[in-house]
């Protein structure tokens, strides 16, 4: 009995020094968002109005040719999370970054985030700034399946598609879709408790940027990162591989920049690009020996490789 209450004791102790660690995180938390204002008054991109809500693009350089950066599930700044990339690109290309509902400096918003609805504003987003195709998108991750309808519909606006370890249709074939819901809800409270902001630090982030710059990331992740845009996103994965599928196939030309797999919770990664290369007609597939943000890991082979797959279309 008496270890049994000796157990029970120290259980309640633990638990009570977890709520107070908690609660310091989370007033913490609150008060460097309001310190971390200021950092945030000033957009990094254009600010324009889509659906009444604010939607932020970057654009910078005059080339002829028009890369559009798509970011990845829950990236929290796009804009610098791209940055060590398109900063490659300014001379000699117009670089577009589309920070969609939910990401960087643009609104949440609490409505329904399917890709038909992501698609369309992205594309009347990039009218207002006065960008239109043909387009070379550069997509990461879940933003694939965005690229891929985007070609389906509108074939004359996409001229290529530069794969950042892009997911594709059939990568969700195995997909535990509520075990990423739920990681998605726990992100979020992780938010609001202030956990999120220990996993944004100077050595975590991409190395490209500034300090300045870091701290403008980790403002953007502390106060809006894992929103109900986000979550919400996820809800609609399904229905657009659906939509894909049930789709012509689309062949244009793709640079599949492919990371080894190690970070993703999709089996046979790599093969499922090389399968999709294979089909089509003007395809390069480069693998790389790195995690999923394969952009801030191996920028400079991956610019080269963007370069030369870009001249010879």
């Amino acid at each position: 009995m008496k270890i049994g209450k000796m157990i029970l004791k120290g259980l309640m102790i633990l638990i009570l020094i977890i709520a107070i660690i908690l609660t310091i995180t989370s007033i913490y938390n609150q008060m460097m968002i309001h310190q971390e204002s200021a950092l945030l008054n000033k957009p990094l991109g254009q600010m324009v109005e889509v659906d009444g809500h604010r939607m932020c693009i970057y654009t910078k350089g005059k080339g002829k040719k028009t890369l559009v950066f798509l970011s990845g599930s829950a990236t929290a700044s796009p804009i610098l999370d791209f940055k060590g990339l398109y900063s490659r690109f300014h001379d000699d290309y117009r670089i577009v970054v589309i920070e969609k509902f939910g990401y960087g400096f643009s609104d949440i918003v609490d409505t329904e985030r399917s890709f038909d609805t992501i698609l369309r504003q992205d594309r009347e987003a990039l009218r207002k700034v006065g960008i239109n195709g043909p387009l070379i998108l550069c997509p990461h991750s879940m933003s694939g399946l965005e690229a891929i309808l985007w070609a389906q519909k509108y074939p004359q606006e996409v001229k290529a598609i530069v794969g950042l370890d892009m997911c594709l249709p059939d990568s969700y074939d195995h997909f535990d879709f509520n075990q990423t819901e739920r990681m998605m809800r726990l992100g979020k409270l992780g938010r609001q408790l202030g956990l999120v902001r220990l996993f944004y630090q100077d050595s975590t982030l991409p190395s490209s940027l500034t300090k300045k710059e870091k701290a403008i990331y980790r403002a953007i992740a502390s106060k809006n990162a894992v929103n109900t845009c986000i979550i919400n996103e996820v809800h609609a994965i399904r229905s657009v591989i659906k939509e894909i599928k049930q789709s012509h196939k689309i062949d244009i030309p793709m640079l599949l920049c492919v990371s080894n797999g190690k970070e993703i919770a999709v089996k046979n990664w790599i093969q499922l690009q090389e399968d999709y290369a294979s089909h089509l007609s003007h395809a390069k597939l480069i693998k790389l020996d790195c995690g999923h943000y394969v952009h801030n890991h191996k920028p400079n082979v991956i610019s080269k490789e963007m370069k030369l797959f870009i001249n010879n279309l």
